[in-house]
């Protein structure tokens, strides 16, 4: 039940001519198609991700739900030679996910949430920091991720790991997290929900959704919620609003056009973790209570809102041509204080603070474009792929450094004022821009054996303001890059693999002498084999992985505050994933990923610190979690529960220990009513989530949420 639009043959989106006006370099680029509102299931075409069968929020129950296909490619994940992770939207209802971080900690090789509960999205995909690597329905956020997502609008989330620059440009070579929304689907439905949990957390949730055609193709649905919650730190809270509507249109039996769009806005105290005397280093006062919050609860807190519009159009030419076209304009503003731990006093108790007033806000217009072909030869059968796409995305920072007096961090007295000058300590502009043109082939050579390769080209501009200093630095890029594979089916449903790909993106700013970096390159080499055990319900993927990122910026050994680009970090692990829905009552997510992450050269630095493991990058993690139903149908009672184990991490020049945490929930569902009891951590482990140069990020402690939910 996919909600798309079908249109007339020879439709051509207005946005097309003018993008193709504007940007002479654009080409026609194609992708599979997709299937009407009212279709039987089959195949979704998202704007850069096709998913077959995917499920809505209220009736999804697969764990692995149908073959999943991603990465602007027709090939189902099973027969994908690279590793990728799906995370479906039964997995997240399951488990009451309300983050990013919390849906990624079913995908064994990233790191999410490393900088706790500040209120931005943080992740590390094999051992290599991709914050910025975010895409919703295949198009890129922004330049800089500012704002967390909203993962309620969501259907699934897609990870792929290494290298993904062929697929979408400009992006760190650890991999690329992608969201897909939900979209309009033929039936009638309506979902209502409502939730309470530790810390006063309350949230109340739609998703409704209505035909507008007779046949189905042309439909609405918007979902959307209200939550406000406080935090396991005195006078931390939060505070979100989000609505998402989209529209799909019956535009006739060959074209497909979906209207999606959102608006969120958040509002959240800070949250800075602990100094690290008292916390990971001893203290002759003791251990500081997890509660206690070092910022001041006066201090302003921070106002997020980020703004989405766009379309996804796919239009089925002739002799097995069709032209995919995605398009999406966004805004987003950001500001607040906070107030920073800094060292503590030669007492022991007195914690010196830093504070700073930040400002950010921004654009980005995301396009691409996509023709692909399937057609067969004596020698086998091709789907090619010929695309372009463009990308501008502006932000603007504005950052005041404020003073604060310290704080007796074991008896503390708040109320101190923040004292912020008028004048901006940094107030820089950056816009990105990108023209890329990418071609691909899978080729499929027999039934065993699949051959798939392609190219990228891309040329960037990346331009500076310092609007203090009326600097201006202009970094011009343009990079080859490419990826190819090779995956043979030795058994049935057994398909060994071997791949190569890299990846590339600009370095921002200039060195000591004025001159513009060399944009960062990433390569790997990977080996692998996916068992299909039982096809559309049981995937087992077991990896290793060479990956190397080069020209990163490291301090300047000779110039105090400066930056050179010559560093390399390495990262070499092997990964084992599980995804299956064993029977109709027992489905199964379990996962480990060994993960080597070091500084191969630090550029010279004066104290070395080759060999040294990156920060918050775990050597062993590993993760399970379960469903049991105790009737096959989804009604009924069901309990699921698992466990996030992490090994011990380094960063910034110190050690935090492993830990383990269980998770355990349990639901009964009626014909229209769902609720639902989670509980995580469930022994109230204390663990550190990571680690910063002056203090460390606490891991959330015990919680309970319950949830009711009405579905008609």
């Amino acid at each position: 039940m996919k909600a798309v639009i079908q249109a007339r043959k020879g439709f051509v989106s207005p946005v097309l001519c003018v993008a193709l006006a504007t940007t002479s370099h654009l080409t026609w680029a194609a992708a599979p198609s997709t299937a009407g509102a009212a279709s039987a299931p089959a195949a979704v075409e998202l704007p850069t991700s096709t998913i077959a069968d995917v499920y809505d929020s209220g009736g999804g129950d697969s764990f692995s739900g149908a073959p999943a296909q991603v990465g602007k490619s027709a090939l189902p994940v099973a027969e994908t030679p690279r590793s990728i992770s799906v995370v479906s939207r039964a997995v997240m209802d399951s488990q009451q996910s309300r983050s990013l971080a919390d849906a990624l900690a079913n995908v064994p090789g990233v790191t999410a949430g490393q900088y706790g509960r500040r209120g931005w999205d943080d992740l590390i995909i094999r051992g290599q920091v991709a914050s910025d690597s975010l895409f919703l329905d295949g198009l890129r956020t922004s330049a800089s991720n500012r704002v967390a997502e909203q993962i309620f609008g969501l259907e699934q989330v897609e990870v792929l790991k290494g290298p993904a620059s062929m697929e979408y440009g400009l992006v760190m070579p650890g991999g690329v997290v992608n969201m897909v929304s939900k979209r309009p689907k033929a039936d009638p439905f309506a979902t209502l929900g409502v939730s309470y949990g530790s810390d006063d957390f309350r949230q109340g949730t739609f998703d409704v959704g209505t035909p507008l055609s007779d046949n189905g193709k042309a439909a609405i649905r918007v979902n959307g919620l209200l939550s406000d919650s406080n935090d396991a730190t005195d006078h931390v809270g939060f505070r979100n609003n989000y609505i998402a509507p989209s529209l799909s249109l019956d535009l006739g039996p060959d074209t497909d056009l979906t209207l999606l769009a959102s608006h969120q806005d958040r509002q959240y105290l800070r949250q800075q973790g602990l100094p690290l005397s008292g916390s990971i280093a001893a203290n002759p006062n003791g251990d500081l209570p997890r509660h206690r919050f070092t910022g001041e609860p006066g201090q302003d807190p921070y106002h997020g809102v980020s703004n989405r519009v766009g379309y996804s159009l796919t239009h089925r030419l002739a002799n097995d041509w069709t032209f995919n076209q995605n398009l999406r304009w966004q805004t987003f503003r950001l500001d607040g204080q906070f107030v920073a731990n800094a060292r503590m006093a030669a007492n022991h108790r007195s914690l010196n603070r830093t504070a700073q007033d930040q400002h950010f806000d921004g654009d980005t217009l995301s396009l691409d474009n996509n023709l692909q072909h399937l057609f067969d030869t004596p020698y086998g059968s091709h789907d090619v792929t010929v695309g372009a796409d463009y990308l501008r995305s502006r932000e603007s920072t504005r950052h005041i450094a404020c003073k604060v007096a310290a704080l007796d961090a074991y008896t503390p007295v708040y109320g101190a004022d923040i004292v912020c000058p008028t004048t901006p300590r940094e107030w820089q502009d950056t816009t990105v821009r990108m023209l890329g043109g990418y071609v691909r082939d899978n080729y499929r050579i027999t039934d065993r054996w699949l051959v798939t390769a392609g190219l990228r080209y891309d040329t960037t501009d990346t331009y500076g303001e310092d609007k203090l200093g009326k600097a201006r630095n202009a970094n011009p890029a343009d990079k080859t890059t490419g990826a190819v594979a090779v995956m043979y089916e030795l058994f049935p449903n057994v398909r060994p693999y071997v791949s190569y790909a890299t990846s590339f993106y600009p370095n921002m700013g200039v060195d000591a002498a004025g001159s513009t970096f060399k944009a960062e390159e990433g390569e790997q080499s990977e080996v692998g084999v996916k068992f299909d055990l039982v096809p559309g319900r049981t995937l087992l993927t077991v990896a290793a992985y060479d990956l190397r990122r080069q020209n990163v910026l490291q301090a300047d050994p000779v110039v105090p505050d400066q930056k050179i680009a010559i560093g390399e970090q390495r990262t070499r692990g092997a990964e084992i994933e599980l995804t299956a829905d064993v029977s109709d009552r027992l489905s199964l997510n379990a996962g480990y990923a060994y993960t080597w992450a070091v500084i191969t050269d630090d550029g010279g630095q004066p104290s070395s610190t080759e060999g040294d493991r990156l920060n918050n990058v775990p050597r062993h993690t590993g993760n399970v979690f379960a469903r049991y139903r105790f009737s096959a149908s989804p009604h009924g009672w069901e309990v699921n529960g698992g466990v996030n184990a992490v090994t011990e991490r380094f960063t910034n020049g110190y050690y935090l220990p492993g830990y383990a945490v269980a998770n355990v929930g349990v639901a009964y569902g009626a014909e229209h009513w769902r609720a639902a009891l989670n509980v995580n951590n469930l022994f109230d482990r204390d663990y550190y989530a990571g680690g910063l140069a002056q203090a460390v990020a606490l891991g959330n402690d015990r919680t309970a949420l319950m949830s009711l939910t009405y579905s008609y």
